[in-house]
């Protein structure tokens, strides 16, 4: 596949994964959305359905990784070559940039709605200011935030997360030209991340995905929210470096053990 498969297939994909990931996120989370307070199993799967439609969509053209640590396990294990590793994580990082925005915009009467409630914000004209670095009153709907925070376990739950999503990847999900995923290795690896929510998901909100993560962290930097609070950057390089780490393990245990 060429540079320019990969970045196509990788940005449409992710946009897909974050704009359906994301606006579960959302419909949970704003009082005024039909599925508010839906709960954490709808979140899960949310998520599934998000990875299951992303990988469908771009598996033929960039082999549906969406993710850099999955990129990065499968430059490690040999089925994706480094020099294409530049190209995937841009394709990613676009892509769930543009599918943050899409949610802003599916979701945006629900925004401002929202983030001008007083039950939420306080009074709307009030000079608020966000305290140290505290997440924002929406961010949940565009980057993960720990329940207890502590850097050490942070890190081992992302990285442990990510190992066991990416490891299945490498395991089963290959396809014929062994750089992604097939239709049937989609399914799975769905699957797969529903289970990772239910079982792993509590203590960070398992964001197993630097991009997934990081992206809409940066949108939400940026987008014009009335009291949205901030963005919480001290946390933000854990749920990057956590599912690095973890795939980056993950492609090396493959080697070691199913190689």
């Amino acid at each position: 596949m060429s540079s320019s498969d990969i970045f196509i297939g990788e940005t449409i994909g992710t946009a897909l994964l974050i704009l359906l990931g994301g606006g579960v996120c959302a419909a949970v989370t704003f009082k005024r959305s039909k599925a508010y307070e839906a709960g954490w199993v709808a979140i899960a799967f949310g998520w599934g359905f998000a990875v299951l439609t992303g990988a469908y969509l771009a598996g033929g053209v960039s082999g549906a990784h969406l993710n850099p640590a999955v990129t990065f396990g499968l430059a490690v294990e040999g089925g994706t070559k480094w020099s294409d590793v530049p190209v995937y994580l841009a394709g990613e990082l676009l892509g769930a940039m543009i599918g943050a925005v899409l949610v802003w915009i599916a979701y945006y009467g629900q925004f401002q709605a929202h983030l001008t409630d007083p039950e939420i914000v306080g009074r709307p004209d009030a000079d608020r200011k966000p305290v140290s670095d505290e997440p924002g009153p929406v961010l949940g709907v565009f980057s993960t935030a720990p329940e207890i925070r502590n850097v050490w376990q942070n890190m081992a739950t992302e990285i442990i997360a990510t190992f066991v999503l990416v490891i299945a990847i490498l395991t089963q999900g290959l396809n014929d030209e062994g750089n992604g995923l097939g239709a049937l290795g989609a399914l799975i690896t769905a699957l797969v991340v529903v289970g990772i929510g239910l079982s792993l998901g509590g203590p960070t909100g398992y964001a197993i995905n630097p991009v997934r993560d990081l992206g809409p962290r940066i949108v939400h930097s940026l987008l014009p929210l009335p009291n949205k609070g901030s963005s919480d950057w001290t946390y933000a390089w854990i749920p990057v470096a956590g599912p690095l780490i973890g795939g980056v393990i993950a492609g090396g245990v493959y080697n070691i053990a199913f190689a």
